[in-house]
């Protein structure tokens, strides 16, 4: 169990958050939250013991083991990755290595063989025997070779050091397991193994993460960090959302009366209580909101952007024709023979293991490069709007205000209609006249959406939208995109904003396409299904 005891933060006289006190207990999900610069990473460097906290003290129970994944890619470079992994263990590597010096001693004493026998005895008491195999079975799991455990950190791309290290923080039955966004990089199947794994996990695990389905699958609480206050509540994300958006509402409609307030209250929370939807949640949350009381409900002070998207005049029945469009980029052929045809309300995801393919069919379909063969067209009807993947041509060397960076695209000019759009998009009074060169990724994500909310088109291309966005803002173009009209095609690494949005998945592979009309959750049954 951890206990944190009146712990504050405080940065330049500012206080991050303060007198927090909560308990972390075992066989319970903690899915931390918050806006990009709440302090959701510090607060797990103060639980880890990484910082101080300026005030108050954080308790773990006696002879308890916590694993923190690492953030550092290039640390291990000089270990094995079965070194890299076993780590995750400290204790036992130290007991390994020892035991591997003392074996190799040319004058092996009757000392040596003592102390070789009481590291023996450790060594099998932490699980030393089968520390190789346990290895082999996590990087398995993540999607990794076996034959991985004997390469040299070194060697391994980017994508396969973000695995190793989360195997690491796995290894060896810790008590207390922090992730700080262990989802970042990590494929569908891979993701879906971690979900199972800490669904089964029995001890305590404390999570910050921008995936809205992982934390709705893994997670019995939601820590909300929130004006400089963290508070804890039963249940996962979607609860958390739900009944913190009907608190607002509440809020707003003081005439009702407050026991009419509490019967709509209570039923909500039965209602969530019976919810069996989520077919892999822990059973223990159920247990725990039929206890949940109105008063623990979250009223959150959060704000949130928003999208909305409208089309200056509908598109025709067709959209869009392509026939067999293959490119190769750096002597990598990421494109073979894509070929498919979209119609009036057709909601596109395209998926694939090669993220460069999705981005290069992207610049296809906008003109931006050719392909080596096929044609592509759109219909006469359509007009489009796209959302790159990278930014940095709009904004690299741009010496322009928010306002007169949105004014560019825009027909009408008057303040009074741009700060509109801007203000939709959370840039309030003098936040408009902010330099754009200045801007943090999520600003300028905010910005291009505005870009594209002007222009009225029925077809938005949109290429990783959610990158660099908190939950207030992935939530707010989620429900944009499931709620407009038009035709969309995107791609995303986001589960639930695949799910909620498209009504058709193409998958780009190496031999061509795969094509489904169906949601993300039933394509990945079918995958599954034809793995068999």
């Amino acid at each position: 169990m951890i206990t944190v005891s009146n712990v504050s933060i405080n940065f330049s006289g500012t206080d991050l958050f303060k007198d927090v006190n909560l308990k972390f207990t075992p066989g319970n999900c903690y899915g931390v939250i918050g806006a990009n610069g709440a302090g959701k990473s510090t607060f797990l460097k103060i639980l880890s013991g990484d910082l101080e906290p300026s005030k108050g003290e954080i308790s773990i129970s006696e002879n308890t083991r916590m694993s923190v994944l690492k953030q550092d890619h290039f640390a291990y470079d000089e270990y094995s990755v079965l070194d890299t992994i076993i780590m995750g263990n400290m204790r036992l590597y130290e007991i390994a290595k020892e035991k591997e010096a003392l074996y190799a001693k040319p004058d092996f004493s009757d000392e040596d063989g003592i102390r070789a026998s009481e590291l023996e005895c450790e060594y099998a008491e932490l699980d030393g025997w089968e520390s190789e195999s346990n290895a082999s079975r996590l990087i398995q799991g993540l999607g990794l070779s076996e034959e991985l455990l004997e390469k040299q950190m070194s060697s391994l791309a980017g994508n396969e050091k973000v695995k190793v290290l989360l195997a690491q923080a796995l290894f060896g039955n810790p008590e207390i397991i922090l992730l700080d966004e262990p989802t970042n990089n990590l494929d569908i199947m891979a993701v879906n193994w971690l979900e199972d794994f800490l669904l089964e996990y029995p001890g305590t695990v404390i999570v910050v993460s921008h995936d809205r389905h992982f934390l709705n699958t893994v997670c019995t609480h939601i820590v909300d960090i929130d004006y400089s206050k963290i508070k804890l509540y039963v249940g996962n994300y979607e609860f958390w959302y739900d009944s913190s958006q009907l608190i607002q509402r509440m809020i707003k409609q003081q005439n009702k009366k407050a026991e009419e307030k509490i019967k709509e209250l209570e039923t909500f929370i039965q209602r969530f209580s019976a919810n069996k939807s989520k077919s892999r949640q822990a059973t223990s949350r159920k247990k725990l909101l039929e206890k949940l009381t109105v008063e623990e409900l979250p009223a959150s002070s959060r704000r949130y952007p928003y999208v909305g998207f409208t089309m200056d005049r509908e598109a025709g029945k067709d959209i869009l024709e392509v026939n067999g469009i293959s490119k190769t980029v750096d002597g990598e052929k990421v494109l073979n023979c894509v070929t498919f045809r979209a119609a009036k309300g057709d909601k596109i995801a395209l998926v694939s293991e090669n993220e460069i393919a999705t981005t290069t069919l992207f610049q296809i379909l906008m003109g931006e490069i050719e392909p080596d063969e096929g044609t592509f067209k759109w219909v006469i009807s359509t007009s489009q709007s796209y959302f790159p993947k990278d930014n940095t041509a709009f904004f690299d060397g741009v010496e322009l205000s928010v306002l007169d960076w949105l004014r560019q695209y825009s027909e009408e000019q008057a303040e009074s209609y741009l700060r509109g759009f801007l203000g939709r998009m959370l840039f309030s009074n003098d936040d408009v006249f902010k330099p754009v060169q200045v801007l943090s990724g999520g600003e300028k994500v905010r910005c291009m959406l505005s870009r594209m909310m002007l222009f009225g088109s029925n077809v938005l291309l949109l290429d990783q939208p959610t990158n660099h966005l908190d939950l207030e803002s992935i939530t707010a173009v989620n429900n944009g995109l499931a709620e407009f009209k038009g035709n969309v095609i995107f791609a995303s690494h986001d589960h639930e904003f695949i799910q909620t949005i498209a009504n058709r998945i193409i998958e780009l592979t190496t031999e061509g396409t795969i094509d489904k009309t169906c949601t993300y959750d039933e394509y990945l049954e079918y995958k599954q299904e034809n793995k068999k």
